[in-house]
């Protein structure tokens, strides 16, 4: 009977305590979850579920987990950890996925369509010359091809966006045209009409998209960010937003969260702000994907979304 360690917030228990023994059930798996506490003997943990919030920061006493577990899809917060040996599985699930598609769409569609403008101008004129293009005529960019990256690319495409992916390396994805590179960034930024940022937060992602590259993109252009608020250098976006380089801004995610309320973001008049809500991780749906991974492990097969230390994610 594997012995699981559930080692995330109070408020976390509370909401995995009972659809987590459910998936490990469904699974097959006859085991033993263990909220985290005081005194608890680090030599009966095999399997490790994890939210960085959480009191576990110390990984060192758990010489016997074979895996951790993470409940959350970002690993910046833990990947640097040097008492983390174990091997590290970050969360991508179907909730998750879904999540993280419909925000994109939503957002794209809103500005495709240009909604904003006609909710602000319910005057009684009738403006029937600002019918919007189809879409396979607005150029759309996607920064950043993982799992997620690739769900939404894909979306945009069948809804019949001209759609332009860009990641790290070489890829190539039916439906996209996928560039990498600085060559390839360079391009899919000079003709991103929509820019969506999905990258993990790296070293090199860090503070990528500066004043330079943003003047890259197409005037009036709208950025959509629900990946990594360390990718945006806010105050080039905030002079881009001022100079109308960039029509519109909608950030879900930030160098500080909360965004503190004084932050110019809050009342920028092109600037939309969601609270970190694109890509919530959904217990029913996180619980399956933690207990299929502790079901891999316990069969001797490869983990699903192990994390490549050197690459950060």
């Amino acid at each position: 009977m594997p012995r699981i360690l559930f080692a995330a917030t109070e408020d976390d228990w509370h909401d995995y305590r009972h659809c987590l023994p459910k998936a490990l059930q469904d699974k097959g798996l006859h085991a033993e979850l263990i909220p985290y506490h005081e005194g608890l003997d680090p030599a009966l943990v095999e399997y490790i579920v994890y939210a960085p919030a959480g009191p576990l920061q110390d990984f060192s006493p758990y010489t016997k987990a074979r895996a951790v577990l993470s409940l959350w899809a970002g690993v910046e917060k833990i990947v640097g950890n040097t008492t983390l040996t174990q091997p590290l599985c970050r969360m991508v699930d179907e909730g998750l996925e879904k999540g993280m598609v419909e925000w994109v769409l939503g957002h794209v569609m809103h500005h495709h369509l240009g909604l904003g403008f006609f909710a602000a101008h319910q005057d009684g004129v009738w403006r029937n010359d600002r019918a919007a293009p189809l879409a396979s005529d607005r150029k759309v960019t996607v920064l950043g091809l993982g799992a997620l990256g690739q769900a939404c690319a894909r979306m945009l495409a069948q809804v019949g966006f001209d759609v332009t992916g860009w990641s790290r390396s070489a890829k190539a994805i039916d439906g996209l045209t996928c560039l990498h590179g600085e060559a390839g960034l360079t391009q899919a930024l000079s003709s991103a009409e929509v820019l969506v940022t999905i990258l993990p937060q790296t070293p090199e992602t860090t503070n990528l998209l500066d004043a330079a590259r943003l003047a890259l993109l197409p005037e009036g252009a709208v950025i959509l960010n629900p990946g990594r608020g360390t990718v945006l250098v806010d105050d080039a976006l905030l002079a881009a937003l001022d100079a109308a380089q960039i029509g519109h801004a909608v950030l879900d995610v930030f160098r500080v969260e909360p965004l503190p309320e004084a932050h110019p973001f809050w009342a920028h008049p092109r600037v939309t702000v969601t609270p970190h809500i694109a890509a919530a991780t959904r217990p029913e749906t996180a619980s399956k994907m933690v207990a299929e991974n502790i079901a891999r492990a316990e069969a001797g097969r490869p983990l699903l979304h192990q994390v490549d230390r050197t690459r950060g994610y």
